[in-house]
């Protein structure tokens, strides 16, 4: 697979272009949902562009399958930025308690000027934004007590605005998920392959994965071999990324007649583990990484 195949621009994502713009006027925060393990991969740099001045938190979900000591570099890398972020995890509770109370915190004069004029009680209304399959509808569904928006492992689901009450004092306008039209970095558009932020339907899953142990191979060789059961000295044998993805297709048994590494399954199965944390919780990008 060339990586242009990943240059694309489904209508709806344009079409939430346009909503985000159009309703900007009717919130009072931007609060943008990142993947914990890819920060800046996942930051749609339209969002920025489009929200302007407008108040905004970051918030780095999926924190419980990501690497704990870099997501904590991501928060300080965006505290030294004058940035207000967060990381949280809504399946495992992580960090939730801390996003309603940092809401308030950016909006402290804005509340203070409520209070002055009587409306003290008034709720905040905050945007949810964020690109596809970054757990925007489940951390919304968590805020709400109940399942209010739609939810899938799979992006593309939310396809509508919604506005969505919670129990803690916010109300909630949440968007369809939305990519952008060219990843100028390569890099970026594979990360996004990789965590499933694309439809796998539309790649060459067997590409993303020999990727994918790339990534490992470099990041997390320890729990690469532990997973799948491989030695020190034949990961190390290994010259080709192609081969570290045969490699753990024989270990697993995947075969076919002939004795040939059912490419498919393997391919499949590997993406599948590292997004759901089997492998281990490992982030494949640091701030350091940015300007690499």
């Amino acid at each position: 697979m060339q990586s242009d195949i990943i240059q694309w621009f489904p209508g709806h994502m344009a079409k939430t272009r346009r909503l985000i713009a159009e309703n900007l006027k009717e919130v009072d925060i931007i609060v943008e949902i990142l993947d914990a393990r890819i920060p800046y991969s996942s930051k749609n740099p339209e969002i920025a562009k489009i929200i302007g001045d407008k108040p905004c938190l970051t918030v780095l979900n999926k924190a419980s399958i990501a690497d704990k000591s870099t997501t904590k570099k991501w928060i300080e890398f965006y505290k030294s930025h004058n940035k207000y972020a967060i990381s949280v995890d809504c399946i495992s509770g992580e960090g939730f308690s801390q996003l309603a109370q940092a809401v308030r915190d950016i909006m402290s004069d804005k509340l203070k000027r409520y209070e002055e004029k009587g409306m003290g009680g008034r709720k905040i209304k905050a945007m949810f934004v964020g690109i596809p399959n970054v757990g925007k509808s489940s951390l919304i569904n968590k805020l709400c007590g109940a399942k209010k928006a739609k939810v899938e492992n799979r992006p593309g689901v939310t396809l509508n605005k919604q506005w969505i009450p919670t129990t803690v004092g916010l109300d909630l306008m949440d968007m369809p998920g939305v990519l952008w039209p060219k990843f100028e970095e390569k890099r970026v558009g594979e990360n996004l392959a990789i965590t499933g932020a694309i439809k796998d339907a539309i790649l060459d899953v067997e590409y993303i994965a020999v990727l994918l142990c790339e990534r490992l191979k470099k990041i997390a060789p320890e729990q690469l071999m532990t997973r799948y059961k491989i030695k020190k000295e034949e990961l190390d044998a290994c010259e080709m990324n192609h081969e570290i993805f045969e490699l753990i297709g024989r270990k697993r048994g995947f075969l076919i007649s002939g004795g040939e590494v059912n490419y498919e399954r393997t391919a499949n199965t590997l993406l599948e583990e590292y997004r759901n944390a089997k492998i281990g919780n490992i982030s494949l990008e640091s701030p350091e990484d940015i300007n690499a």
